[in-house]
């Protein structure tokens, strides 16, 4: 079959070929109709061996972690009830052991099994087929599994910071969402679907802002607004100028969430510059109770999925896309 694979420390992903796998016991098998692009894709490249060997990676590997597929084949120990075959689904994002005091909480994004997981680490979904256990699927109904792999990270990991913040968004409050790219344009949905609140999207560029309006967002910027007076602000850019204007933004009692990954830092004493009496996060990934949360709101029509559909030949482009900052909508690579 045909996988765009990680091939080896330090080296560039690419196009390559690989056995079908066979599913063993307790294992499905995917066969994948779209794999969403994420930006995290681009940094597996520069993951340093020691650390990629140290979090569980085995090279070589198969990219893509916004899976889903239609049901292809049952393993032993898999019952028929479990899951039907040709029945659509969707993968969870992040790989969690469902054993852990963080599992057995709901809190399985912390789960330490989430250092490797697929398409990090373990074959993902950037191929013709895709290995997942039921603990792994996300049942999509009537939704189309073509498009439906970004609901499974940037749309719940999107969930994920909304849920977070909503104990500290007054009904008649203000929420700043910094970045109106794929993650941010879903928070606007998820504040929209399940706040009163008034919802600000901020992005330089035009296009974002635009679909940001289109989606629910109540007023755009190209920058924080210096007076908003927010209950949150979540941040899905996270560089120097983006976390010092957001945690600026936010108002007593109000919470500052940071989920882009660019990198940046805080420089001002954090005595008198951090919300007071208010609350301070970050995380990465998602659970699977939000990803199942996204699926249920994709399913009754209370958020749309837009995404920009690229052929299996056309990755290489698709990720120049996405590296350059010029898509809109999420990146699908289409295996049809």
């Amino acid at each position: 079959m045909r996988a765009y694979r990680m091939t080896g420390w330090g080296a560039q992903p690419q196009t390559t070929t690989a056995e079908v796998p066979s599913p063993g016991p307790g294992q499905i098998l995917i066969s994948v109709a779209g794999c969403g692009l994420c930006r995290s894709d681009l940094t597996m490249p520069h993951i340093p061996q020691a650390a990629g060997e140290k979090m569980g990676w085995r090279m070589p590997f198969t990219l893509g972690h916004e899976t889903a597929g239609r049901v292809a084949a049952l393993g032993s120990g898999v019952l028929p009830g479990d899951v039907t075959l040709g029945e659509p689904v969707a993968l969870v994002s992040p790989a969690s052991c469902g054993e852990c005091d963080f599992c057995l909480r709901g809190r399985d994004s912390n789960c330490m099994a989430g250092l490797s997981g697929r398409g990090y680490g373990r074959d993902g979904g950037l191929a013709s087929f895709v290995l997942a256990t039921k603990r792994d699927l996300l049942r999509l109904g009537s939704l189309d599994p073509l498009t439906a792999g970004p609901l499974t990270d940037a749309g719940a990991t999107a969930y994920h910071a909304v849920r977070r913040a909503i104990p500290r968004i007054s009904p008649a409050g203000t929420v700043v969402v910094i970045g109106a790219g794929g993650l941010g344009a879903f928070a606007v949905q998820f504040l929209r679907a399940l706040t009163a609140a008034s919802v600000i999207a901020v992005d330089p560029l035009p296009a974002r802002r635009s679909y940001a309006t289109s989606v629910g967002a109540h007023t755009v910027s190209p920058d924080v607004p210096r007076r908003c007076d927010a209950d949150a602000v979540l941040d899905f850019v996270g560089t120097d100028d983006t976390i010092t204007a957001g945690l600026k933004a936010v108002r007593p009692g109000g919470a500052y969430g940071l989920i882009g990954s660019a990198g940046g830092t805080f420089t001002r004493p954090w005595f008198g510059a951090l919300p007071r009496d208010g609350e301070v996060f970050t995380f990465q990934g998602s659970s699977i109770a939000d990803a199942r949360e996204v699926i249920a709101l994709a399913q009754a029509g209370l958020i749309r999925n837009e995404v920009s559909l690229f052929p299996f030949d056309q990755i290489t482009t698709a990720y120049e896309h996405l590296a350059a900052g010029t898509l809109t909508a999420r990146a699908v690579i289409t295996m049809r």
